[in-house]
């Protein structure tokens, strides 16, 4: 008599809800990954602000690096205030941040309303060309627009008030007017504007709105997210800017805080005070972050990279 077949066992399906915990888990743990990365060397730099340099060395090979343990203090932050070269650094950036973010939302908003929102010979041309100007780097133009800047004459504001200069060399309005306009801010508010519904157009040119109206009163109020993606890329690029203030300023009165950190480290090589010097160029940077990062991911989100 033969014995039964032992019946074969169907395997077990992993429920659905356990999958997405495991995805969910995994996601989570590569993104602090990532933060991690990232954070560490801005814990690095802050803890490194508040130790002498023989503290900073000794604690490099082990956790101590990445906190203010030990020895700490305030004096390097407060070597680096005593100096009045900082700051007239951070005054000429914040000037040079400030007005340059102003003017090129407004100046990008305008265009891009009338690439998207205007109907003119041309339009699909223009639009184009922009796009194609995104992909060249400032490294490419930086030598021609040394020149033609070397031609300019405008105006400067100091202490005595307004005046003309000879060139634009070693005044704020030349690390201004040459970044007002941007081929990826005006792409950015270009397909945020193609979003708004075009009935809102037509209801106020029945109402006797004129075009700048309905930019002004209808799409720059609804632009707000991507208003403050222009505002913080901007301000990013603005705030970091090296290559072309070290190209075209040579004085300290109109030097932002980028280049002055050479002239710090030649004249104090005390890596403590330059960490304090570089946590304070920071932390303006992280906080503007931090208070629009809400309007910045939704302006990413709708209107940045769409289609």
């Amino acid at each position: 008599m033969k014995s039964p077949q032992p019946t074969p066992r169907t395997p077990r399906r992993v429920p659905r809800k356990a999958i997405q915990g495991l995805k969910l888990t995994l996601t989570y743990a590569v993104l602090l990954t990532f933060t991690f990365v990232f954070v560490f060397p801005l814990l690095f730099m802050f803890a490194a602000s508040l130790k002498d340099d023989l503290a900073l060395f000794a604690d490099l090979r082990s956790w101590k690096a990445f906190s203010p343990v030990g020895n700490v203090s305030w004096d390097n932050y407060r070597s680096v205030l005593e100096r009045g070269s900082f700051q007239r650094y951070v005054l000429n950036s914040i000037l040079i941040t400030g007005s340059t973010v102003g003017l090129s939302i407004f100046v990008n908003s305008m265009a891009a309303y009338a690439l998207a929102r205007l109907q003119w010979r041309g339009r699909t041309s223009v639009l184009g060309a922009i796009v194609a100007l995104i992909v060249v780097p400032f490294d490419a133009i930086a030598i021609p627009l040394l020149l033609m800047v070397s031609r300019f004459h405008g105006l400067e504001w100091d202490s005595g008030g307004l005046h003309l200069t000879s060139s634009w060399f070693n005044t704020r309005i030349v690390q201004i007017v040459p970044f007002v306009a941007s081929a990826f801010s005006i792409f950015l508010f270009y397909q945020f504007f193609l979003d708004v519904p075009r009935e809102l157009d037509e209801a106020a040119r029945v109402d006797g709105a004129t075009p700048f109206q309905i930019y002004r009163k209808i799409i720059l109020p609804l632009a707000r997210p991507v208003i403050a993606t222009v505002a913080i890329l901007q301000a990013l690029g603005m705030w970091n800017a090296y290559l072309w203030p070290i190209m075209v300023v040579q004085s300290s009165d109109a030097r932002p805080v980028m280049p002055g950190i050479q002239e710090f480290y030649s004249r104090t090589p005390a890596w403590g005070q330059i960490m304090a010097y570089s946590s304070l160029v920071t932390l303006p940077l992280l906080a503007l972050f931090i208070s629009f990062q809400r309007f910045f991911v939704r302006g990413i989100a709708t209107g940045g990279l769409k289609g």
